[in-house]
């Protein structure tokens, strides 16, 4: 097969699809690699290190996507990417195709195989290709969201850790799982007053052990949201439906009631939000504000570190790559549930129900 790496062309996104080590991995597996020249170079990967891996340097995009069996990227197609999608290319990549109903439009009308990172669910549950991102950008978001507080960047001039006389910032963090997870364990590791609000009984249970008892864990419903963002200084939105859109759990006047100044970071914006004020924004033009509160919706967050993302998607994507260049895509899924739990269209068809809920399309078993 001939695997395909385009450079990413989202806003400011420059981790790629795949490492020199998966270059060499699949070359010995007896497929070619298709490397669009400087792919890597914003994860600190040059070219000379994919061509002593054994890839081949393509010039432009449109050869790397036309010469390929299968494409392996980061992020969903953007418009300049469109005309290059045609049937039998099997698209492996984040599609996050619930708030996105002209990316898959497009990928319906030409055939395309999408197989989406985000949606391969393992028998335990895990979304192993969704967690090494979701525990980036649930660090960064804390990190994020201190450096907004700062009254230079816009935020109401607070400390997150606060100093011995002065209390620290309040962290409310929505979403309990892996995203809410990792923001708990830096914001409590810099001081601040941390309470999570999760749904499951029993995951707050497990937060509480995890935590020895330092964070305040909440069950989640409309009021406690609404009385915990009365206090909050900075609100870390970490909720997931797999697929399907991420339900409004902040709504509009919540936030009419917040301290101006405060910061919202919703890390579920790839999904349509969990606060009903988000709407998705860049790296180039990050920030807005709803009612004097700051909200930062990036819906790339990692690509701010991806050297470090690059990796660690990586390591997690390339056991699933591989099957799919060794078996094909009908061939990897027949053996693999989660695999094919990750095909969300497939011949013209929508073949994941979370989408096709989120968007009101027909939806098709595989």
């Amino acid at each position: 097969m001939v695997i395909g790496v385009p450079k990413e062309v989202k806003d400011q996104e420059t981790r790629v699809g795949l490492v020199p080590s998966g270059v060499t991995a699949l070359r010995e597996a007896g497929h070619e690699v298709l490397v669009e020249t400087q792919a890597g170079e914003g994860s600190s990967l040059p070219d000379r290190d994919y061509v002593q891996a054994g890839a081949s340097l393509v010039q432009t995009a449109g050869e790397v996507w036309r010469k390929s069996d299968l494409i392996v990227k980061v992020k969903e197609p953007q418009d300049s990417e469109y005309e290059f999608l045609r049937p039998g290319l099997i698209l492996f990549t984040y599609l996050h195709l619930a708030p996105l109903p002209a990316l898959t439009d497009r990928l319906l009308a030409s055939k395309v195989s999408g197989v989406a990172y985000e949606t391969i669910l393992e028998e335990d549950g895990s979304l192993p290709l969704l967690t090494p991102m979701s525990e980036v950008a649930g660090r960064m978001s804390v990190q994020i969201g201190a450096q907004y507080l700062e009254a230079p960047n816009g935020g109401r001039g607070v400390l997150l850790g606060g100093v011995p006389g002065v209390a620290p910032a309040n962290v409310v963090i929505i979403g309990g799982g892996v995203v809410g997870t990792n923001a708990a364990k830096v914001a409590y590791g810099m001081g601040a007053h941390v309470t999570i609000i999760d749904k499951s009984l029993q995951r707050l249970r497990e937060l509480d052990d995890i935590f020895n008892g330092q964070v305040v864990t909440l069950a989640s419903n409309l009021y406690t949201i609404n009385e915990s963002l009365k206090l909050a200084d900075l609100v870390i939105g970490g909720v997931l439906i797999p697929g399907a859109s991420a339900p409004k759990l902040v709504r509009r006047q919540a936030i009419a009631n917040m301290k101006r100044g405060a910061v919202m970071v919703d890390v579920a914006i790839d999904q349509g939000g969990c606060f009903e004020t988000s709407h998705a924004t860049t790296h180039t033009d990050p920030i807005y504000y709803v009612d004097g509160v700051l909200h930062y919706c990036v819906s790339n967050m990692p690509a701010a570190v991806p050297h470090t993302s690059t990796f660690a998607l990586t390591n997690a994507t390339f056991p699933y790559l591989l099957q799919l260049a060794n078996k094909g895509l009908e061939g990897a899924i027949a053996g693999r549930k989660s695999l094919r739990l990750g095909v969300n269209t497939y011949d013209g068809e929508v073949t994941h129900p979370g989408v096709a809920q989120s968007q009101g399309r027909p939806y098709r078993d595989l």
